[in-house]
């Protein structure tokens, strides 16, 4: 009996999967008629934002919860790009889907809402609050009230969606905030900005166009990155080098946008360039890994994995719970997405980050039983053991599946593959040397 209630519940639960994540010949295709549905996720998820600031919300936000995240899984697992080319769209979306369930999630659970550091409810500052409690009636409370402005509301509710890091908000207390290097003046502000902006636009584009010589690797049907036909040293300086550039890309990425909507921001929309401290610190200086997740690497994703794993698994197992659930959390944030693929779901993606928290551990240890923390010249080359060597699956299995084939940048577009790369072919093209036998050597 208790055999055919478990297959009956495994039967409902995969339709209702189904309902939401269908196969992948069963996905609609994405044309230039139903694209704006991939818009229509927003718009549940500004709502809830903007319940988020406002009080005595809370059960409304609850009800609404299942509504945000079902739109977004629903639209984003369902509507597919056809074209192999652009494969990674799908992924894109998926972790697009992920991005804004967190996000609902955590505007959900807090009963009081999303809070600034100095607020005690929403729009409510403590100094205002203490005004209003010694019944001062020419005062009024900070917040934001649609009814004097027809935008505020949207304010209100990007303003909080948009603080991924949480700077100024209860939720991010505690994060590192990186040294700002660049001139608080405006003008000088955005002269750096945009120089760091067009740097990481050339490393973007040079790293990719490199990755996409790769045979196999830079097709959208995807390619290991260890090349058994390679002697021994030749497969690993190959597969080192795919995996460092693939980190590099993302790292110009990340840099890449932050700095382009701060631009926006601090040029068209009036914002202070403080507000706007950096997004990176330098990772490859890092000489401890509690230093390189905590501080160097980016955090702007670091709610989203308190989401997916680090606060269930805090209420579990207190300080271990957190850093393993944390860890966890980051690696299905990263592998689930993939899902859309249509290539299936590897468990190589959510291992590597659930490794990170033993490795952490070990740190402890090591300063535990030592007194000396992992630091200097051997802690730089221990990161870099943990991330570039232990690391590599982890790469190899999104190239497997076509993350370097897609495409990131018009040709027309990249600088890289009009100019650089056949300038690199011309000059080896006498030598008739391969640019790929180039950069790794000859076999």
């Amino acid at each position: 009996m208790w055999l055919r209630i478990y297959h009956k519940c495994h039967c409902i639960l995969h339709d209702v999967f189904r309902v939401f994540v269908p196969e992948p010949h069963e996905r609609t295709p994405v044309t230039g008629i139903n694209i704006l549905y991939l818009l229509f996720p927003f718009l549940p998820l500004i709502y809830m934002g903007y319940l988020a600031r406002r009080p005595d919300t809370f059960t409304l936000r609850l009800l609404l919860l299942p509504l945000v995240v079902a739109v977004a899984v629903g639209i984003y697992f369902r509507f597919m790009w056809t074209d192999p080319h652009h494969n990674i769209y799908n992924w894109g979306q998926g972790l697009l889907a992920e991005a804004i369930s967190a996000k609902a999630i955590d505007f959900a659970w807090r009963k009081e809402g999303m809070l600034k550091i100095d607020e005690v409810q929403p729009g409510v500052t403590k100094k205002s609050h203490a005004v209003k409690a010694n019944g001062d009636a020419h005062k009024k409370p900070a917040t934001s009230d649609p009814a004097t402005s027809s935008l505020a509301w949207l304010y209100d509710a990007l303003e909080v969606i948009l603080s991924n890091r949480g700077l100024g908000w209860k939720f991010g207390m505690g994060i590192h905030v990186p040294r700002e290097e660049r001139s608080l003046k405006r003008n000088s502000f955005l002269f750096a900005t945009f120089i760091s902006f067009v740097g990481s636009y050339m490393i973007f584009d040079l790293l990719e166009s490199l990755i996409k010589l790769v045979p196999g690797v830079g097709t959208p049907h995807g390619g290991t990155i260890f090349k058994a036909e390679l002697p021994f040293f030749y497969r690993y300086t190959l597969s080192t080098a795919i995996h460092v550039a693939t980190g590099s890309c993302i790292l110009a990425a990340f840099q890449l946008f932050y700095d382009f909507i701060t631009i926006f921001a601090v040029l068209l929309l009036g914002s202070s360039p403080s507000a706007w401290p950096p997004v990176l610190d330098h990772p490859w200086q890092s000489d401890s890994l509690h230093i390189f997740w905590s501080k160097r690497w980016h955090q702007i994703l670091r709610e989203i994995f308190f989401v997916f794993g680090g606060f269930f698994g805090k209420s579990i197992a207190g300080k271990f719970g957190l850093l393993f659930g944390t860890f966890i959390g980051s690696g299905l944030y990263h592998e689930l997405p993939a899902y859309a693929l249509g290539r299936g779901f590897d468990t190589i993606v959510p291992l590597f980050f659930a490794l990170q928290a033993p490795l952490l551990l070990c740190e402890k240890v090591w300063y535990k039983y030592t007194g000396y923390r992992v630091s200097g010249l051997y802690g730089r080359l221990w990161v870099y053991f943990c991330i570039i060597i232990v690391g590599q699956p982890l790469s190899n299995s999104w190239h497997m599946r076509g993350l370097g084939g897609g495409l990131m940048l018009p040709p027309s577009l990249s600088p890289a593959r009009q100019f650089i790369i056949p300038s690199i072919r011309y000059f080896l093209n006498g030598t008739g040397t391969n640019i790929l036998e180039f950069i790794v050597g000859s076999t």
